[in-house]
């Protein structure tokens, strides 16, 4: 798959795992032409599911422009800890579901 280049990371994550895990789906979807474009509408919905919950649960936890010019550590902390759980969300509920 020439395309295959231009995957993101989730939607080859989602890959990996439909080829290791669910290789009946897989070969199906890859035989009916319809895999790229699964695995290219998840790795959008993923990557808009992330931005979405790491900008909420910086707004839940007050993680603002003010506490990044007061505090960089702890806010680079923070957020690390936000996107992490997102991601955490994302895979559970997106890639190996």
């Amino acid at each position: 798959m020439p395309e295959q280049t231009q995957l993101g990371r989730f939607g080859k994550l989602r890959e990996k795992y439909l080829m290791e895990h669910r290789k009946g789906l897989y070969s199906s979807m890859l035989m009916t032409g319809k895999l790229w474009t699964h695995l290219t509408e998840i790795d959008r919905q993923a990557a808009e599911m992330l931005d979405r919950m790491t900008e909420q649960q910086a707004q839940t936890m007050g993680v603002t422009e003010k506490l990044k010019a007061e505090n960089q550590m702890v806010w680079v902390q923070q957020m690390n800890n936000i996107r992490h759980s997102a991601e955490e969300s994302v895979l559970s509920d997106l890639i190996y579901a």
